[in-house]
């Protein structure tokens, strides 16, 4: 538990200053005077987030992990994200531009070794290999492998789940509280699996970042007095694929304990598409929105449904197969499709019945 507490008391204890030196240089995210129907806070609120997390993460990952090439891959990688971050939390980036430095930290830890080389066969005994084929680079002195499928799906798989989990950051306490709760999670799945390619203790990283995110969670709580931003939210999604990609659980798993802001995501991005709109720009129809506009729940309680979501999800990935996974995705994707279906269509009723 002590990486857990280093890293929880390090962004704890990070926030206020961080909260302070963005209030001195007026980075606050303003609703009115940048006005965007995605928003639901009603007062000046500075992000910083990242920086915060990434502290914590930092600290305790240098004490507690072995200093090996994935590690300073990995925290590369989020750097960047931070970077950005900041960036973003000033200058409010382009997304395409976020969506630019996703890409680039996801190559930095790919390029670090950290590669899906293989996926369990959901139709029998086995694994799927994904180590071929493979093209040699004589580099930096000595050759190197660089396996297409194995890591360009690893890097599909990062960069997805870096945009599903920042988009579900949209009320107080939402995002950090399911992250930590995720993390704990594939921690505890991690000792399950005996294939870590890393030779570091990944259940302590997991639990690093745990800690990281309920430390943010306290000055993110209702009312918030931080949100996590794009620096956060896409920090978050980095590291959970890293840490399911390590700890051997890979892709099935992280999908279920994701599963909430995964069926979001999809249908999100299938609905801008069909309404002729960029999938990138946000709007007011993510399912934390619906809840609260159309079933009038308070932000606390949509936080807490996020908490509850992952932590049932995360205790079922402990006990079933890929099979009863899949299954269990499936299921959670057509309940959260059925109400955001229903939510659409009971709003354009209720407008008619106004008009």
């Amino acid at each position: 538990m002590w990486p857990l507490i280093l890293s929880a008391t390090t962004s704890f204890l990070l926030a206020p200053l961080v909260i302070r030196f963005y209030r001195s240089h007026n980075w606050v995210d303003d609703p009115h005077k940048s006005k965007h129907a995605k928003k639901t806070h009603l007062l000046p609120v500075p992000r910083g987030g990242g920086l915060v997390v990434y502290a914590g993460i930092l600290l305790a990952s240098l004490i507690f992990l072995q200093i090996d090439k994935y590690l300073i891959g990995i925290l590369l990688g989020g750097l960047l994200l931070v970077i950005g971050g900041v960036l973003d939390d000033i200058f409010d980036i382009h997304p395409l531009l976020r969506l630019g430095i996703n890409i680039l930290s996801a190559l930095i830890v790919v390029g670090f070794g950290i590669g899906i080389a293989y996926v369990t066969n959901p139709f029998g005994p086995g694994v799927i290999h994904l180590n071929w084929p493979q093209i040699p680079i004589f580099l930096f002195g000595k050759t190197r492998t660089i396996w297409i499928l194995a890591d360009l799906f690893a890097l599909l798989f990062i960069v997805w789940n870096m945009n599903i989990v920042n988009w579900a950051k949209g009320v107080d306490g939402q995002l950090p509280g399911f992250v930590s709760i995720a993390a704990i999670m594939i921690g505890l799945l991690s000792y399950q699996f005996i294939d870590d390619p890393t030779q570091f203790n990944t259940a302590h990283l997991s639990f690093i970042v745990a800690g990281a995110y309920l430390g943010l969670l306290f000055w993110n709580w209702y009312p918030q007095k931080m949100m996590p931003g794009y620096g956060a939210g896409s920090l978050a999604g980095y590291l959970l694929s890293i840490l399911a990609i390590l700890s051997g659980a890979k892709v099935a798993t992280i999908l279920m304990i994701l599963a909430i802001p995964t069926a979001d995501a999809i249908f999100t991005i299938l609905r801008r598409i069909v309404a002729g709109k960029s999938p990138f720009w946000g709007d007011r129809g993510h399912l934390h929105h619906k809840l609260m506009d159309v079933l009038g729940w308070g932000k606390r309680r949509i936080a807490i449904f996020y908490w509850t979501s992952s932590l049932g999800l995360g205790w079922l990935s402990l006990h079933l197969q890929t099979w009863g996974k899949i299954v269990t995705l499936i299921l959670v994707m057509g309940l959260v499709f059925g109400f955001l279906i229903w939510a659409k269509l009971h709003q354009l009723k209720q407008n008619e019945i106004s008009d």
